[in-house]
């Protein structure tokens, strides 16, 4: 038993399975008498529902770390050179990737019994920035082993919680001005559109932000929507269900009933026939005889 097998081995874990697992892990190292080994272990802290999707995206699908890890690489290198065309082409690419992986961290945690909300989701798409920003946050994110989601500010550098942020890259000191030697004016323009460009990035990478954020809010809403119909639909269909049972009711006491009036017909016909026999025999029988 060593450390970094365990830690594996728990935050592989559903959540609710977490705490149990660890008590088990340390009561093990005691009893094999490393009880340092126990107290590390004991230091590992369950992860957030959104921190167990991200560690659960990155051990199902090591395949899609590396493509975001370069990704994260091209766009720090993109923002240090001022490359605005592979800032807005890497940004694309950005929106498009991070989705897609959100996506499916959303698919994996439903198929492991722990269906997630938008809220959970927008963590997890946090995180994912912060990967993209912020090379501390993307070690951590690669290792699997989140206790709660990352975050990353608009733009680099990033700010990432729960690791330390980024420093800006130091820029390299202005050689010195020599004598009758000035920078040329093509120089200055394309300089002053490496800026532009970068700004435009910027820019663009925050709307495409807000643009998901909306279509999340859209998506909530709409899922609301869909709950209440469902149930309004679900009403309707055990009222008419209590309908139909009424209706079924209804028609065998109605021909309960029609059986009932053709037997009191029949009766009643049968009374009519003894009556009017009883009322002849009774005329005969009082009736004078002819000799008398």
């Amino acid at each position: 038993m060593d450390y970094d097998s365990v830690a594996d081995e728990l935050y592989a874990l559903r959540p609710e399975e977490f705490t149990a697992a660890r008590a088990s892990a340390m009561a093990s190292a005691r009893t094999a008498g490393d009880r340092e080994l126990a107290q590390r272990i004991g230091t590992l802290r369950k992860p957030s529902l959104a921190a167990w999707v991200s560690n659960l995206l990155v051990r199902s699908s090591p395949g899609e770390v590396e493509p975001l890890l370069r990704l994260g690489e091209g766009l720090r290198q993109a923002h240090q050179d001022l490359d605005g065309a592979q800032l807005r082409e890497l940004s694309r690419r950005q929106h498009a990737l991070i989705r897609a992986l959100s996506l499916q961290a959303r698919q994996l945690a439903k198929e492991a019994g722990h269906p997630i909300g938008e809220s959970v989701q927008r963590e997890v798409e946090n995180t994912l920035h912060a990967v993209l920003a912020d090379p501390e946050a993307a070690e951590a994110w690669a290792a699997g082993r989140l206790t709660k989601p990352l975050s990353a500010a608009v733009g680099f550098p990033a700010t990432t919680e729960g690791v330390r942020p980024q420093r800006p890259a130091a820029r390299p000191a202005p050689a010195p001005s020599r004598p009758g030697k000035k920078e040329s004016e093509q120089q200055r323009r394309k300089r002053a559109q490496a800026r532009e460009d970068a700004e435009t990035a910027e820019r663009e990478l925050r709307e495409l932000r807000d643009g998901a954020a909306a279509a999340g809010q859209e998506v909530a809403e709409a899922k609301q929507r869909v709950d209440g119909l469902q149930r309004r639909v679900e009403e309707l269909t055990g009222e008419l269900e209590r309908v139909r049972g009424e209706h079924q009711q209804a028609r065998f006491a109605e021909r309960a009933a029609r059986e009932r009036a053709r037997a009191a017909d029949r009766r009643a016909r049968e009374a009519g026939r003894r009556a009017a026999t009883a009322a002849a025999r009774l005329e005969r029988l009082t009736s004078p005889s002819p000799d008398a």
